[in-house]
């Protein structure tokens, strides 16, 4: 089987764009009532370029697997968005590799603490989430399609990519 790879994209790449239009798709069918990304919380695409963020994409053999971005402008503080794996590549750790390459990110521009909000629908995203040492805190934002937030201290062996791989 091919290798995985997970690389920084453009925030307004046509695989980004694929990859956050599949994750809205999944949060529509998911979430009771739906979902309207006009009226989540704005992602601007600016945000998400160096130094404010990055977002990267998973891949094998050219098959886009997933997605995730990390905002970094905040001070000591980095944040989690649009995680997202397509349900082809699901069980195979690629969403646990990125969510360890993007604390790394966070963690190397500097970042103490990373956090991020999700829906309680999206169970397998909740489950990763505890899995990797977050929990849940307080309301941190607005967003009116979350009914989840998480924080985890980096500090506290937050982001070791190479300690994840055997759950891969």
């Amino acid at each position: 089987m091919e290798p995985i790879s997970i690389v920084p994209e453009r925030p307004d790449s046509d695989d980004v764009r694929w990859c956050f239009a599949q994750y809205y798709a999944e949060l529509d069918r998911r979430i009771e009532g739906g979902f309207d990304a006009s009226v989540a919380l704005p992602l601007v695409d600016t945000g998400l370029l160096p130094p404010l963020g990055v977002v990267l994409v998973a891949r094998r053999s050219g098959q886009r697997l997933g997605c995730g971005a990390v905002k970094l402008a905040e001070p000591g503080v980095a944040e989690i968005k649009r995680l997202w794996i397509s349900p082809a590549a699901r069980g195979q750790g690629v969403g646990s590799r990125i969510l360890a390459e993007l604390e790394a990110r966070a963690s190397a521009a500097g970042k103490q603490v990373v956090r991020l909000d999700t829906n309680g629908a999206l169970t397998e995203a909740v489950a990763l989430y505890r899995r990797r040492g977050y929990r849940e805190v307080r309301p941190f934002n607005k967003e009116r399609f979350a009914d989840h937030w998480f924080e985890k201290d980096l500090a506290d062996g937050g982001s070791s990519i190479d300690g994840d791989r055997g759950a891969t």
